[in-house]
């Protein structure tokens, strides 16, 4: 069986991105699985306290999930025209410590989807994502071709 990882990058209780990642559950196809993630519990990065105290347990969770499934779905929503804070912040952790990348960007397909109620949807979101996106893929074939 396929598994998939969904993370909405909201945290409000009444996202309409959470409410799109639950209704995509039952529609994936037969022989996969849709599973859902969240960031809520994920404090600012902070490199002292990376430095200090090392990776959080919620950011080490997420990270470990990530890493067992075989795609990722970020379901983004769009402040502003751009990404929201608290989603890439999610993401900057997980890429922490460089040397982690591989394991949890590599080898796996992402997907980005989003809702909104705006007449583009979340069109500009998902467009900022794409440079995070290819950065992080980039670094795990370079991680990856150096292990």
């Amino acid at each position: 069986m396929s598994r998939i990882l969904g993370i909405s990058g909201s945290l409000r209780s009444g996202s309409h991105n959470a409410a799109l990642l639950k209704a995509a559950v039952p529609l994936v196809e037969a022989g996969t699985e849709l599973e859902i993630a969240s960031i809520r519990g994920i404090p600012l990065y902070d490199g002292d306290v990376e430095a200090s105290q090392g990776i959080p347990q919620a950011v080490q969770d997420l990270k470990a999930r990530v890493a067992a499934s075989d795609g990722l779905l970020l379901v983004t929503p769009e402040y502003n025209a751009g990404i929201p804070g608290a989603f890439k912040n999610a993401i900057d952790w997980m890429s922490r410590p460089y040397t982690d990348i591989p394991k949890v960007f590599g080898g796996r397909p992402v997907a980005l989807m989003g809702a909104s109620l705006g007449p583009y949807g979340t069109m500009l979101s998902q467009a900022a994502w794409l440079s995070t996106l290819r950065v992080l893929v980039r670094r795990a074939a370079a991680g990856a071709a150096r292990q």
